[in-house]
């Protein structure tokens, strides 16, 4: 066997023991958005934008695009932990083809936390964050819709 292939070995052995307990603290919902996180990206001139950080440091940032009052894209990035990606993804998916009012009711992080089949204790204010920034990027929308001179123009 050479190098290269012990290296993989090893690090395959080593994210099969990772995930192994991490299955242990959190849902397969969680888990899976860790691992296969969706609507991560960021959007160019988006329709509403939020950035919040929360007490752990961690950072999201979520970017909406509105089609006929309703969230056509919504999308993520962050700096924080696998359970902030988690949350974030799923703050996304709650919120895509909504309408602004729908979203604005549907996402809290109790929703969130709920959606993921829970979280452990150390993790809910991650659900918060997500939450928050999601509001964030909605007043953002709302703020854009009462001042539309600051927002900047697509070429045509």
């Amino acid at each position: 066997m050479s190098e290269h292939e012990d290296l993989e070995k090893f690090a395959q052995a080593l994210q099969e023991q990772i995930l192994a307990q991490a299955r242990l603290e959190y849902s397969e919902a969680v888990i899976e958005r860790w691992i296969n996180p969706r609507n991560m990206g960021t959007l160019e001139n988006p329709d509403g934008y939020g950035k919040v950080t929360g007490i752990c440091g961690d950072t999201i940032e979520i970017f909406l695009r509105m089609r006929d009052d309703i969230i056509a894209e919504a999308t993520w990035i962050t700096d924080g932990c696998g359970a902030t990606v988690s949350c974030a993804t799923m703050a996304t998916e709650l919120v895509k083809g909504k309408t602004f009012t729908q979203a604005l009711a549907a996402v809290s992080a109790d929703e969130i936390i709920k959606r993921l089949g829970g979280l452990p204790e150390a993790h809910l204010h991650c659900a918060q964050l997500a939450s928050e920034s999601l509001r964030s990027a909605l007043a953002d929308f709302l703020h854009q819709q009462k001042s539309p001179w600051k927002k900047p123009y697509r070429k045509t």
